[in-house]
């Protein structure tokens, strides 16, 4: 998995790289076809915000962001939010498969 990290207003710190990379490692274990990652990393109005866009397989593309004071508290807040999106997904993917039955099988049960 591919991880980019923008900064804009912000200093890229060895601290901050290292704890968004340790939160977005663990992205492919929610949801397996996570390919790409952007981290986007802004400081307006006072507040840093964070932002995750993550992309995968055929075209997915799931957002988190989360502002607050503090950077790191932010990091997680978002990544959180990142991986109960990713989590759903996954169970929405495996709830959708069917027992393989065709639609003229139902019917002939009726």
């Amino acid at each position: 998995m591919q991880i980019n990290i923008t900064c804009k207003h912000v200093e890229m710190t060895p601290a901050i790289k290292s704890r968004i990379e340790d939160r977005l490692a663990k992205m492919p274990r929610y949801y397996n076809s996570v390919m790409h990652v952007d981290a986007i990393i802004e400081h307006a109005q006072g507040k840093p915000t964070v932002e995750f866009v993550a992309r995968g397989e055929h075209n997915k593309t799931f957002v988190a962001k989360e502002t607050d004071i503090d950077l790191y508290t932010a990091i997680d807040m978002a990544a959180h939010k990142l991986e109960r999106q990713l989590t759903k997904a996954k169970g929405r993917e495996r709830d959708n498969k069917g027992s393989g039955e065709s639609v003229g099988d139902q019917r002939d049960e009726e």
